[in-house]
Parts: C-alpha cells; sequence; structure tokens
C-alpha cells in the first residue's frame, strides 16, 4: 500500500481514546465538525437486580476520525483523545476499503460483535464440540476458513473446515515455525 496516498489530508484515522469515553470523545469531536464513526452493538448487562440491554463500542477505546493529519492538534486536544494510531510518531490512516466495510456493516443493521483478530496462517485452538483443545493452522480454501492440523513426524496434514465461532487464536505461523524447528522426539521400538 502507498503510504503517500493513504496519507492524504482528510483520511480516516482511528484515535485511542480513554477507557469509557468513546462516545463522550466522538461527540465532542463532531461538535468540532469533524466526521467520526463509533461502531457500536448491542449487549446484555447484567447486574445483581436486573439485567439491560444497551450499546457498547465494538472496538473498546478507538474511535474513528476523517481529518488532515498536518493539523491535528485540534483531534489532539480534545478530551478524552490519547494519541493517533501509527507507527512510532508518525500517524497511518486507515484503509479506506475497511472503512467502507465498517461503514456498510453499520448501514445494514445486522447484527455483529467484537471478535479476535485471526490472520490466515495464525496457529489456533479449536473449542466446544468433540475437538476441544485440538490445536491447528488456520488457513483458507475457497473462500471457507479451516484449521489445518499437522502430524510432524509423519510429515503428513489434514485439513477440517470449522465455524469461526468455534476458532481461539494462539499465536502467529512464524512462532509455530520457530517450534517447528526444535528437535523431533525419536520414537524407539523396545526389542523384548
Amino acid at each position: 500500500m502507498d503510504l503517500m496516498k493513504v496519507n492524504e489530508p482528510n483520511s480516516w484515522f482511528a484515535l485511542q481514546v480513554r477507557a469509557r469515553w468513546e462516545s463522550t470523545t466522538a461527540t465532542l469531536l463532531n461538535g468540532k465538525g469533524f466526521e467520526t464513526i463509533l461502531p457500536t452493538y448491542t449487549m446484555k448487562r447484567h447486574w445483581s437486580d436486573r439485567s439491560k440491554i444497551v450499546a457498547a463500542p465494538l472496538f473498546p477505546g478507538y474511535v474513528f476520525c476523517r481529518f488532515d493529519v498536518h493539523n491535528r492538534l485540534p483531534i489532539l486536544i480534545t478530551p478524552g483523545v490519547i494519541s493517533v494510531l501509527g507507527r512510532g510518531r508518525t500517524p497511518e490512516a486507515v484503509d479506506e476499503s475497511e472503512i467502507s466495510a465498517i461503514q456498510s456493516v453499520i448501514r445494514s443493521g445486522v447484527q455483529m460483535q467484537p471478535w479476535p483478530y485471526l490472520q490466515i496462517g495464525e496457529r489456533v485452538r479449536l473449542k466446544e464440540d468433540v475437538l476441544e483443545g485440538l490445536e491447528g493452522i488456520l488457513t483458507s480454501f475457497r473462500g471457507n476458513h479451516r484449521v489445518v492440523i499437522s502430524v510432524t513426524l509423519l510429515q503428513r496434514s489434514v485439513a477440517l473446515e470449522i465455524d469461526r465461532s468455534r476458532i481461539v487464536p494462539l499465536g502467529s505461523l512464524r512462532q509455530a515455525n520457530v517450534d517447528t524447528f526444535a528437535p523431533v522426539p525419536v520414537l524407539r521400538e523396545s526389542v523384548a
């Protein structure tokens, strides 16, 4: 991705905000004339005496805001704003296609909820059902998510098509590859 193209004036940026200040900060930024996105989802909160359905931020601690990166002081002095996300001290714009996807989901009214970030090649563990605790590597095949289970000693693998709700991230494939180069235990057949 061309960094200069993405960081054009008035791109979308992710702002890190104080805990539970997402709504207040978005309102203050809107009052200053900035366009913001604060995606929320509905959840059921339970207290000792009652339960209630409330709106919670889809990305807790973050608000998306469109502004000129070269004039970010009005953003940074807004109560609740901690920083503009980026690489080091250089703000980095959020990809336009990702913002468009979030806006489309918000407009659609489809039920949504927060989910762990999963990447192809990441080590995962399965939860629920008969495969509870099984570990493998997340792959994609013809648009479906699969988990590959490997037997290192045999140098063979099996691919399982798994519902994403049953997948929990463990770590990246890079970390898994480090473990792959560890000495393989030698199985010896005892002669009696």
